[in-house]
């Protein structure tokens, strides 16, 4: 599974409120510390397929940490812990550990 497989797998666990809490999140760059927000107008009507694609075109390879970041903000560390399981799984490399 890809990495925007796993993420996109994340975004359709949220229900819609959820999900555009989320997207406010992306938007708060005290909230992603040393990474960029991504402009408002890029995700007000972006659904969970145009938002992985916004998050992968700003952040690259750090998209699962900004991810991270932002649902554990929103206290969903069971979602965190599935990433992480699901990330280390296919990839020989171990980014982090």
């Amino acid at each position: 599974m890809t990495p925007q497989e796993v993420l996109l797998r994340i975004l359709e666990d949220l229900g819609e409120e959820e999900f555009e809490k989320f997207k406010w999140f992306l938007n708060q760059e005290e909230v992603l510390q040393d990474f960029k927000s991504i402009p408002k107008s890029r995700l007000e009507k972006a659904n969970r397929i145009n938002t992985v694609d916004q998050m992968f075109n700003k952040y690259c390879r750090n998209t699962i940490k900004v991810n991270e970041k932002v649902l554990m903000k929103m206290n969903k560390i069971d979602l965190v812990r599935n990433i992480s399981r699901t990330i280390k799984e296919p990839t020989g490399k171990s980014g982090e550990g």
